[in-house]
């Protein structure tokens, strides 16, 4: 039992990060009709959001102080942030502390202006170009942001750590009335799922409850109409263009702590991220988030040792590696159009 239920936490925890990211695929594609192999890296830039803020908080003054020496008797030089020479010890050192939830707030109009700029400088002139075409444009814009994080912050991975009051782990063994310590779980994996359900639930809300989600998603269904009814549909889907960057962003900032930012997380994810939008439906929201948390739990389940025993066994290595692909050709062979798919929706 106690097994069972640490890899369904690890299937949430793997889940999240690919709904969310499948989240924004999904909101391109439905409003711009784009496929866009970009969007894992806003996912990178997001993480390197903590990055960057934790290097500006930590830029430090510089002094002698004689009262400290080194080995051979001389003064040591003592760095100390500027935020802490502002705020107070206490207050500064907690600044840098909750660092990563703070990236959120760098993050968002970063994302935002990013999103904008790539919808209005490159995506807009490719709206009916073929798929092959959006696809090697989008391919390659990753590949360039991608060498521009290595540039400026190297190719090794840049640890980003949780505030320390969640670097703990919680014990669902004594929640449960289980075995102590028999299911332990880090805090912050838990808080990146409820980060993960609330960021999904406010995009769901804002399209469902809002005059302005509302019409983009009349547009989705049905553009020309909507555009024949006076309603600049193309600005609202440039903004939704952003709004799908700032999704990808956030999953980035508070997965930092979970996988150190390095330059090519964004590629890690993207595939995958990709076949939860095919399994789930092309162009379908909710299919995006079902096939995400539905494929983290099989690739998690996956990986436990009597899983893989098994499957080696049947001469089928590495099951864990493997899984999610195998998943995707049975859904796709027996619903092509995925778990929630619309019709007509890249049928040509």
């Amino acid at each position: 039992m106690d097994s069972i239920l640490l890899q369904i936490l690890n299937g949430l925890d793997k889940g999240s990060a690919y709904a969310l990211i499948a989240l924004g695929l999904t909101l391109i594609f439905g409003t711009l009709g784009v496929v866009n192999f970009a969007h894992g890296a806003l996912f990178m830039i997001g993480a390197f959001c903590v990055v960057t803020l934790q290097r500006i908080l930590n830029i430090s003054t510089v002094k002698i102080d004689p009262s400290k020496t080194d080995f051979l008797g001389n003064p040591l030089e003592v760095k100390t942030p500027y935020v802490v020479n502002w705020f107070g010890e206490a207050t500064g050192n907690a600044i840098i502390n909750w660092s990563v939830p703070l990236a959120i707030l760098l993050a968002i109009p970063v994302m935002l202006l990013i999103g904008y700029a790539m919808e209005r400088g490159l995506i807009k002139h490719f709206y009916k170009r073929p798929h092959a075409d959006q696809i090697l444009v989008t391919f390659g814009l990753a590949i360039v942001l991608q060498e521009i994080i290595k540039a400026f912050y190297g190719a090794n991975p840049i640890p980003a750590p949780a505030p320390e009051l969640f670097r703990g782990s919680f014990d669902f063994g004594v929640l449960l009335g289980m075995a102590e310590n028999s299911v332990i779980y880090p805090y912050w994996r838990l808080i990146y799922f409820a980060f993960s359900a609330l960021i999904i639930g406010l995009v769901f809300a804002f399209l469902k409850f809002t005059t302005f989600g509302m019409v983009v998603r009349a547009g989705m269904a049905d553009r020309e109409t909507v555009g024949l009814l006076g309603i600049n549909i193309d600005r609202k889907f440039t903004f939704m263009f952003a709004i799908a960057a700032v999704v990808a962003g956030l999953a980035g900032v508070m997965y930092a702590p979970i996988n150190s930012p390095n330059y090519h997380m964004g590629m890690d994810f993207l595939v995958l991220s990709f076949v939860v939008v095919v399994v789930g439906g092309m162009g379908s929201l909710p299919g995006a988030v079902l096939a995400g948390f539905l494929l983290g739990i099989l690739e998690s389940f996956a990986s436990m040792n009597q899983v893989k025993s098994f499957f080696e066994a049947l001469f089928l290595p590495s099951i864990d590696q493997i899984i999610i692909y195998l998943v995707a050709i049975i859904i796709l062979l027996t619903r092509p159009r995925g778990l929630m798919g619309r019709k007509g929706v890249m049928e040509e």
